[in-house]
């Protein structure tokens, strides 16, 4: 990682921005897979299957069969680790829905709002390398909270034609319904357009590659909802001279490994930690199982060493990342500070992967600098927000007298609004 000592402000926001990326040479190619879907139903999906998976089957649906085997695959302590960020998850998500209140807004006139689930939404889980079912939990479980009738699940299946086991029976604990070897665009489209197969959604949720993202952004546009905007993820990093360097290289390596476009900054104050954290990174780089994909992502990532933790934050808030680290002594009064971030993690002990397995908080976060105006996954994420207005005989009566007749009764007083001066 390169240092980057003392910027001026002026130079901020180059050192804020990402990579852009050239989604326009994806357009024509994701357009394609997505109306091939659209036309073509089941055939183009297990043509599409064959083709970018490289795996030939007969059906996309996954058996209950399946399910029941894929929990044999698993061991114990993976299971209970589950069902221990399972338990925290929705603990915390739990304490989202709130309980309606009616207000009367004139003798006679109660109005409310009033939560329900979206009827349908779609839940994307990548392969790959790593089985994302950390994501399963943290998608599915405010799903089943916001009280969504059908949970579809779409995930790429392997070489053997299967899903891996700790995603089918995640999915299965969390209360999915229906669960599909679909992956990449293909798995967006159908969500999307619906085939025999798998059904049409009204939301669809989960991260992916350049091109599951533009066949969202895409499928947005024929009237279909998805959670956010997603790009690569991302951290930084905001750490004194009490930060323990070690830890700091832990955390910046733990982004570093999602992927080879995954940024991760350190702002420091201290130049010190600065180079110590340098030598640590080289140390947990060489013991790492995907430490070439870690290293290619630290050769675009940075240090910048600033005077001040006010300056630190102001730089943070700026860049709005997806997750944010502050690991300095006065951790929770600096968090308060915090305008724009995805996630934030306070003090010395609170690392990054804690929030993206089981501490309960939700990892489905914005990217990209959207942490400036989006909020990551919750339960709301999940509902539509329905208004409600009763009216008696009595209160359409005060509603329709004239205003040269206002007050309509001697003990009525308006709301007395705030507004600025000119």
């Amino acid at each position: 990682m390169k240092i980057i000592r003392y910027p001026a402000q002026q130079e901020w926001t180059k050192l804020a921005s990402r990579p852009v990326l050239d989604y326009h040479s994806l357009l024509k190619p994701v357009r394609k897979i997505l109306e091939k879907v659209k036309e073509k139903g089941d055939k183009a999906m297990l043509k599409f299957t064959k083709q970018f998976d490289g795996v030939k089957i007969k059906t996309l649906s996954v058996s209950p069969e399946e399910i029941q085997e894929a929990g044999n695959q698993l061991s114990d302590e993976l299971k209970s680790a589950i069902a221990i960020a399972a338990a925290n998850i929705e603990k915390f998500h739990a304490v989202q829905i709130n309980p309606v209140e009616k207000i009367t807004t004139m003798p006679g006139i109660d109005c409310w709002r009033q939560s329900t689930g979206i009827e349908k939404v779609g839940l994307y889980i990548p392969g790959g390398s790593a089985p994302l079912f950390s994501t399963v939990l943290m998608l599915a479980i405010p799903a089943k909270l916001a009280g969504c009738r059908e949970i579809i699940l779409c995930s790429p299946p392997d070489k053997s034609g299967n899903i891996h086991p700790a995603i089918l029976y995640t999915a299965a604990l969390c209360g999915v319904t229906k669960i599909f070897k679909a992956g990449g665009v293909q798995a967006i489209a159908a969500m999307s357009y619906g085939t025999a197969t798998i059904p049409k959604v009204f939301k669809i949720f989960g991260p992916g590659n350049q091109f599951v993202t533009m066949a969202k952004q895409l499928v947005q546009q024929d009237g279909l909802a998805i959670d956010m905007p997603a790009g690569p993820s991302e951290v930084l990093v905001i750490a004194d001279e009490s930060a323990n360097p070690a830890f700091v290289a832990a955390d910046l390596l733990s982004q570093a490994e999602h992927g080879p476009d995954s940024p991760a900054i350190l702002v420091t104050t201290s130049g010190k930690l600065a180079d110590n954290v340098k030598i640590a990174l080289q140390e947990q780089l060489a013991l790492l199982p995907r430490k070439n994909i870690a290293a290619k992502a630290l050769k675009e990532s940075r240090i910048l060493l600033l005077t001040n933790l006010e300056e630190a934050m102001a730089f943070s808030n700026l860049y709005a990342p997806e997750h944010l680290i502050l690991c300095t002594d006065n951790a929770l009064a600096l968090s308060a500070k915090v305008t724009s971030a995805g996630s934030v993690f306070i003090g010395h002990y609170s690392p990054e992967s804690a929030g993206d397995y089981a501490s309960g908080t939700n990892h489905t976060l914005p990217t990209n600098g959207y942490a400036a105006m989006f909020s990551g996954v919750s339960v709301d994420s999940f509902v539509k927000k329905i208004s409600y207005q009763q009216i008696s005989r009595e209160g359409l009566k005060i509603l329709a007298i004239p205003l040269w007749k206002w007050p309509p009764q001697k003990d009525w007083k308006p709301i007395k609004m705030p507004y600025p001066s000119a």
